[in-house]
């Protein structure tokens, strides 16, 4: 039936408009979502606050900003098309959105995990070799899972030297505080309730692979392509919110002071979560970052990682099974399935004040 309907199309001349690509779609309603972490409290702050909506009629434009509670979901539903743009860190773009198919921009670099992330072990004076033997407590297939097992590589171990158990962090706080478990990975604001625990040790960080842990304001390409509008608003929006929330004024304090309450902490708190976090205040940092080698090495090393987990799909017979665009022309994996793209372009129009 398949077979003949086919043919039927291509009879009716049909055949040269089905090998046609998709046609653009320009639309003027747009949204994206976010969940709680300290490097995407902004995008709360610039929705409340009208800074979004400021940028958006500029473009003679509409963007939804909606907090999803489940980070997770949040991509899961951005995968399906429920919404043209989400926050997710480097990994979580390349082994959901991209290695299910959907071509994806990271169209903001906000910041990169500077210490937000640890390994935790009880007892005093511990190290990454301690972990051997032991039962480790992690969200499997995060970014926690990915900073362990960096950390094992620096301490010439692997993950086969220890036991990885899955745990919600929801329940990671509660877990650590029983008997049963010895060591976690996590990230602020649990790893920072649970480093405050009486004689146990941070044996590792993210501080210790900068730039490998990138949060990241990711846009479907196709959606961009076509509506380059939505591109700028959002770039337009989230550097007057940096410029605002980084400034040492009564304002700054007062930006900083609303996204600590709406994360659920305090000024000092927040604060502390910000010190463990490389925001990338100003277009040109984050320019800076997005052009150097560095990182399509770092986004090798989590397409290994992934791919050795079984994160890249079930047809992918390498780490490069995904392709990946940087800067300067530079590819990664396969240039015939590019997925995933790192596109500085927007970034470069606020360091030049062209938005």
């Amino acid at each position: 039936m398949r077979k003949s309907l086919l043919a039927s199309l291509f009879a009716a001349g049909l055949g040269a408009l089905l090998a046609q690509p998709a046609l653009a779609e320009k639309k003027d309603h747009f949204s994206v979502c976010w969940t709680i972490y300290a490097g995407w409290m902004p995008w709360e702050y610039g929705a409340t606050q009208g800074i979004v909506d400021k940028w958006a009629k500029k473009y003679d434009i509409n963007i939804d900003v909606v907090q999803l509670n489940d980070y997770v979901e949040s991509i899961n539903q951005y995968s399906a098309g429920q919404f043209d743009g989400c926050t997710m860190t480097n990994m979580d773009a390349l082994t959901i959105p991209a290695a299910g198919g959907v071509d994806s921009t990271a169209l903001i670099i906000g910041d990169f995990s500077n210490g937000n992330d640890g390994i935790v072990i009880k007892g005093e004076n511990k190290t990454l070799a301690d972990l051997k033997g032991q039962n480790v407590n992690l969200v499997e297939l995060s970014v926690s899972h990915y900073l362990l097992a960096r950390g094992l590589e620096k301490a010439g171990l692997s993950e086969k030297d220890l036991k990885v158990v899955n745990t919600s962090d929801a329940d990671m706080v509660a877990a650590f505080a029983t008997d049963d478990v010895t060591a976690v990975a996590t990230w602020n604001p649990l790893l920072a309730e649970i480093e405050a625990t009486p004689g146990v040790t941070k044996v590792f960080d993210s501080s210790q692979i900068p730039g490998e842990i990138i949060d990241l304001m990711v846009v479907n390409s196709n959606t961009l392509k076509d509506n380059p509008a939505l591109g700028k608003a959002l770039t337009g929006a989230w550097y007057e919110i940096m410029a605002t929330m980084s400034a040492k004024t009564a304002a700054g304090k007062a930006a900083r002071e609303h996204m600590a309450k709406a994360s659920g902490t305090d000024l000092a708190g927040y604060d502390a979560q910000l010190a463990a976090t490389q925001m990338f205040y100003f277009a040109k940092d984050a320019l800076s970052f997005a052009n150097s080698p560095k990182l399509p090495a770092t986004m090798t090393k989590v397409a290994e990682f992934s791919f050795s987990h079984g994160l890249l799909g079930e047809g992918a017979q390498s780490a490069e099974a995904i392709g990946m665009a940087f800067a300067k022309g530079i590819t990664t994996g396969d240039k015939g399935n590019i997925k995933l793209r790192f596109d500085p372009s927007y970034m470069q129009m606020a360091a030049d004040g062209k938005l």
